[in-house]
């Protein structure tokens, strides 16, 4: 699986979501899907949905039963082992003062060194904004399109939608390409991707 894409999202359910909420998600997804849907579409089309077939029946196997379920939550940091839901995730703690680093703490603040610093801040000092760091562009071909949208959020990608169908059926529709490529290093900006949706009949 992608990094940073999980099975959840795959079917665009909550981690929390019921087995049978889980089950009735892949039923809508893999019935946009159907060969009789695809029938007729260009093979990057055919592609596109086969991977998304095998993304979604992947998903399901794991989500569906309990426990490989219970595991994969494990596994991605939702649960812990003793069976409840885990706590947020914290980065490091920052810089502080520990109980030991008061006493320097009270010399700084005798010197005036708070006093300075709110003079220099007051003078014009602004932090220069920091460009985006640079990230690989990750796969989303196979994806249906609010996964897509997700996904390029996580990444601070925007996304631009070319549609590949002239009547779309109003159902979500499925990313067949994109650009730029799978793996490209950026530094935030644009995502194109290729949008097809099966035709309205």
């Amino acid at each position: 699986m992608e990094q940073g894409i999980t099975w959840y999202d795959i079917l665009g359910v909550p981690p929390g979501a019921a087995v049978s909420k889980i089950e009735s998600t892949y039923e809508a997804k893999s019935a946009l899907l159907r060969p009789d849907m695809i029938a007729g579409a260009p093979a990057k089309v055919v592609k596109a949905a086969t991977r998304a077939r095998d993304n979604l029946d992947r998903a399901w196997k794991v989500l569906g039963d309990p426990v490989s379920r219970g595991r994969y939550d494990e596994q991605i940091g939702i649960r812990r082992s003793g069976g409840g839901l885990d706590q947020p995730r914290t980065g490091p703690p920052g810089p502080g003062l520990g109980p030991d680093d008061m006493g320097i703490a009270g010399e700084f603040l005798d010197a005036g060194v708070v006093g300075g610093l709110l003079v220099a801040l007051a003078g014009g000092l602004v932090r220069k904004p920091q460009p985006p760091r640079p990230v690989a562009v990750p796969d989303v071909r196979g994806l249906f399109y609010d996964v897509c949208l997700e996904v390029a959020r996580r990444h601070k990608l925007q996304v631009t939608v070319v549609r590949l169908t002239e009547r779309p059926m109003a159902v979500d529709g499925l990313v067949v390409d994109q650009d730029p490529r799978p793996g490209a290093v950026r530094g935030g900006g644009r995502l194109t991707v290729q949008l097809w949706h099966p035709p309205a009949r």
